[in-house]
């Protein structure tokens, strides 16, 4: 069997999370019929039926035709979701959660016994295949289950599998840190038109500094540091506006951000 191209997919959630990982996979080899996603309203449906994709109000309907099932809900509305399917979950299904915070422990008691449970960590970027997805497998997940995962999402970006203490690093890192580049980026542009420049002019440069900065950075494999030292030349523009920045302490507040945001997974998961 191909793996990404034969497993039945199902989506509990309608979310941004749920439709950047769906259309991520279409743009593998799963096809639009594979896949089934659930959700109570159908505000977000929608967009996944203009790409094909089956959609039902019934979280149950999910479980039933799927052999991979995403959990893409909020974390507090876990528990209920998972009590809500948990007779009509197999041995065999591979049920991956995408709820910041809430660990494998917690998912396992809620489940089955027995259960192969994944827990999955994507970011925004996932909805223009440029995500940085993390995953951790639970006590019974084997390392298929994790390599069937990884074809199955290889096409939403960056995916690694990692110790499960690293997935709440990461929401604060790339999941929160997406909003933390977001605001960076308005920063800049808001800097030019302070001295002058259109707004839609600035912003657009902005969005465009960030993306080519973001695409050197990953592909040259170079150290952040390296690439912003070539940028510098003695006596420059560049240094002098590092140094401003050195002085709003902006180095110490991203990490502290990072930090903060960290710290506010690890409680999502003990409550």
């Amino acid at each position: 069997m191909n793996p990404d191209a034969q497993q039945r997919i199902g989506f509990i959630g309608a979310g941004n999370m749920a439709f950047g990982i769906a259309k991520g996979m279409l743009s593998g080899n799963v096809l639009p019929a594979n896949i089934k996603v659930s959700a109570p309203s159908s505000t977000h449906l929608g967009r996944f039926q203009e790409l094909g994709i089956s959609v039902t109000h019934s979280n149950t309907d999910v479980v039933c035709v799927s052999d991979v099932v995403f959990v893409a809900v909020k974390p507090h509305m876990i528990p209920r979701v998972l009590v809500e399917v948990s007779q009509h979950i197999t041995k065999k299904q591979i049920i991956v959660s995408v709820a910041a915070g809430v660990t494998l422990a917690m998912l396992e008691e809620l489940l089955p016994e027995n259960s192969i449970v994944i827990r999955l960590m994507p970011n925004l970027p996932c909805l223009v295949q440029e995500g940085a997805l993390l995953f951790a497998l639970g006590t019974n997940a084997k390392g298929e289950d994790g390599a069937l995962l990884l074809s199955l999402l290889h096409c939403c970006g960056l995916v690694e599998e990692v110790p499960e203490a690293w997935i709440d690093v990461h929401t604060g890192l790339s999941g929160s840190g997406v909003a933390f580049v977001y605001l960076f980026a308005e920063a800049l542009a808001e800097g030019a038109v302070k001295m002058g420049m259109p707004s839609a002019l600035a912003h657009s440069i902005a969005s465009q500094t960030v993306l080519g900065a973001g695409k050197l950075l990953r592909d040259s494999g170079k150290h952040p540091a390296q690439l912003r030292a070539e940028v510098c030349t003695p006596g420059g523009t560049t240094i002098y506006g590092l140094h401003t920045l050195e002085q709003g302490g902006v180095r110490a507040s991203v990490m502290s951000a990072v930090e903060s945001a960290t710290q506010r997974a690890r409680e999502l998961g003990k409550k």
